[in-house]
């Protein structure tokens, strides 16, 4: 009877997995999502060696960007995944910004130069050989280390803070700010730990290294600061899972929906009619990852790279899923297609891809061997769902007979292109309309498409290139960069750093003894003191005098600008000029500006308003009042009123009858699926996220809102002398 029992499962099993037709279709609407319970993926392969890529979330002015295997320097696209052997350069008035996670950014000013050289689970190492980079880590996790290699030393940081760097051909220095500390590691010195609010400055000077109080924040370091406070406080954080990068851009770009199928789902906004995923952008080469999706949209991070897309009543929508301890970074989310004896009308081959419906598995395409072709839900919390049907986490499947897609079936959603197009542009140049969908076979593994050297940038163009100086600048280093095997011989990426032994706990210094504040030749200037306040006036202290008002000055002519959270966010301030600066402050010919990365800004002379005195005015005397008489006037008599004429008769013209206004008919917006997600106080501001657990949670309705301890980072507290 066990024996039985078994053989009808096993049969059950079997249906359940073979599906119903050899081809790719599309299927109905599956059941309601069901959370996992702690977010693990049970009875499969995770390829766990690869950490989340940093992300190009922003680039304004000329910023350009170089892989080893591409043509040369091309414009930087964002939301473009880096790799170790990326670099990034900075024109005099361009700014970038690279996202590690939800609360970790990076940003290079004017005429920097950023490089990735390594990047392995719980180490990431960049390079800076020129300009002015700023890491504002709100959080980072535990046994996580983020190393800086410049010509003067590596910096080694592992805890969250404000840290700022700036070189020049002859010095490079390096502040901490909001608590942060590091470890420096010179060329030929010992480790030495560098406190909060500390400047170290290595090289251009007597002595090898120099130790200062921080300064002031410049405009620089101001900006920062707000893009920052902008960028972690986001409604969007509460549907997805902690650390997704990217999700600040959703707030601003479109709308989050609760429907009974799915839970919580963003609506994009601005996308044209026949608009589907997967179409707005381009494939890449990543040296990790293999082919990548890299999207123009604004928005296009999150929703590319986690989760899974659902087509309600002809409009598309983002489902995130139930939210997932830990997220697991893909390069993108979709079923590919072809074989090679389907063709088109016109007689060649193609290519062809579709997103992934709800709780659709992933057949890898990258990594290593045992987890290519194995279907893959990594990051997934909700149902898993296998030709339409729910299965079980533990069950086994067989990608061989995974043939059912639900958006195969929606008008528009199949992506195709011939293979000499794929990866060498814009899918919208290259895409192929017409399709035949009921032909497509899956693909269950690699995918058989070589790059050429087109495909390893996601824009094309000329990108600005960085001086031959610059490029040619060594830096300092504990660990050789990665260099991995190209399908094309890399061109070379500058000279190999130096390489130092990493610094040791037992082994590490303190800075160079520096004498108390104020009495070193080369200290800055103290600050004068602020005035005492004494509740009684002394005795023989006279009362004060009354002074004319005095005309303040105008304020500073650089301010900090405001970061603005919307489409277009306002650029970033342009970088410094040259000035006169005290030893510690890098020297770099630029143009004119008041503020001045990494030292004082300067004072701007004005002359001086003139003191406005009290106008004396004289007045003549004034006689002393007469009385005086008043005489009314005679009233007149009355007069007779002549009869007044008859008024001619008038001829009344008819306005001619209003021409019919022919109207175009107006567009009807668009309905969009379930109900809002966005609850609103009585008071009408957005409840803020609510705070997450290790647990997963239901999507159904959002709770409300509990000031997180400890969780989102509030306004920067006050620094530490």
């Amino acid at each position: 009877m066990t024996t039985f029992k078994r053989s009808i499962a096993s049969f059950l099993a079997l249906v359940v997995l073979i599906g119903t037709a050899p081809g790719a279709r599309a299927a109905d609407a599956p059941p309601a999502p069901t959370a996992a319970p702690d977010g693990s993926q049970h009875g499969e392969q995770v390829d766990a060696t690869a950490p989340t890529p940093p992300r190009l979330s922003y680039a304004d002015g000329d910023v350009s960007f170089w892989r080893p295997g591409g043509e040369d320097w091309a414009p930087a696209q964002a939301n473009t995944p880096l790799a170790p052997g990326d670099q990034l350069y900075t024109g005099n008035r361009g700014n970038l910004e690279l996202q590690l996670d939800s609360r970790g950014f990076v940003r290079a000013w004017g005429d920097s130069q950023l490089g990735v050289e390594n990047h392995e689970p719980g180490f990431l190492q960049l390079k800076v050989a020129a300009g002015h980079v700023s890491l504002d880590l709100r959080a980072i996790e535990s046994a996580r280390t983020v190393e800086i290699d410049t010509p003067g030393a590596a910096f080694t940081i592992d805890r969250p803070g404000y840290y700022r760097v700036d070189v020049t051909a002859d010095r490079t220095s390096f502040i901490t700010r909001r608590g942060g500390t590091a470890t420096m590691t010179p060329a030929g010195g010992q480790s030495v730990v560098i406190a909060t609010s500390e400047q170290v400055v290595v090289g251009g000077g007597a002595e090898p290294v120099q130790t200062f109080v921080a300064p002031e924040l410049d405009v620089w370091d101001r900006w920062n600061y707000a893009r920052t406070e902008a960028l972690v406080d986001t409604v969007s954080a509460r549907y997805t899972p902690a650390g997704v990068s990217g999700i600040d851009d959703l707030d601003q770009h479109g709308t989050w929906r609760v429907v009974p199928e799915y839970g919580s789902v963003w609506v994009p906004q601005g996308v044209a009619a026949d608009w589907a995923p997967y179409t707005t952008g381009r494939w890449i080469w990543d040296p990790r990852f293999g082919w990548s999706w890299v999207d123009v949209a604004p928005w296009g991070w999150a929703p590319y790279h986690y989760g899974r897309w659902v087509n309600l009543n002809s409009v598309w929508a983002w489902a995130p899923g139930p939210v997932v301890v830990r997220p697991v970074y893909a390069p993108a989310l979709v079923a590919f297609f072809g074989a090679p004896g389907i063709r088109v009308a016109v007689g060649a081959p193609f290519v062809s891809w579709v997103a992934l419906g709800w709780g659709e598995p992933c057949v890898p395409w990258w990594g290593r061997p045992g987890f290519v072709g194995h279907a893959w839900w990594g990051g997934w919390g909700g149902p898993r769902v296998v030709n339409n049907v729910v299965i079980d986490r533990t069950t086994v499947v067989n990608v061989t007979n995974i043939n059912v897609y639900r958006n195969v079936g929606v008008r528009n959603a199949v992506v195709a292109v011939r293979p000499d197009r794929f990866g060498r542009g814009p899918v919208g140049e290259a895409r192929i309309r017409s399709v035949d969908t009921r032909q497509l076979e899956p693909v269950h593994g690699a995918v058989d498409l070589r790059p050429d050297r087109a495909s390893f940038a996601a824009a094309g163009g000329r990108g600005v290139r960085p001086p031959d100086t610059v490029l040619a600048r060594p830096v300092v280093a504990t660990r050789a960069p990665v260099t991995r095997a190209l399908p094309h011989e890399a061109e070379g990426r500058g000279p190999g750093p130096r390489i130092v032994a990493p610094p040791r706990p037992n082994e590490v210094g303190q800075a160079g003894s520096r004498p108390p504040l104020g009495q070193s030749p080369l200290e800055r200037a103290r600050p004068p003191r602020a005035p005492r306040f004494e509740s009684k006036q002394r005795p023989d202290a006279a009362p004060p005098a009354t002074r004319a008002p005095q005309v303040q000055p105008p304020p500073q002519v650089q301010r900090p600008p405001q970061v603005q959270r919307g489409p277009e966010a306002q650029r970033a301030p342009e970088a410094p000029a040259a000035r006169r600066a005290p030893a510690d402050v890098p020297r770099q010919p630029r143009r004119e500006a008041v503020d001045q990365p990494g030292g004082q800004p300067r004072a701007v002379e004005r002359p001086a308003a003139p003191v406005p005195q009290p106008r004396q005015v004289e007045r003549p005397a004034t006689p002393a009042p007469q009385p005086r008489t008043i005489e009314r006037p005679a009233a007149p008599a009355p007069q007779p009123r002549p009869a007044a004429p008859a008024p001619p008769p008038r001829t009344v013209e008819r306005p001619a009858a209003p021409q019919p206004r022919i109207e175009a008919p107006r567009q009807q917006p668009r309905a969009l699926p379930g109900e809002p997600a966005n609850r609103l106080y009585p008071g009408g501001r957005v409840e803020r996220p609510t705070s997450r657990g290790p647990e997963s949670r239901p999507l159904a309705q959002p709770r409300p809102a509990r000031e997180p301890a400890g969780g989102r980072a509030s306004a920067p507290e006050r620094e530490r002398r």
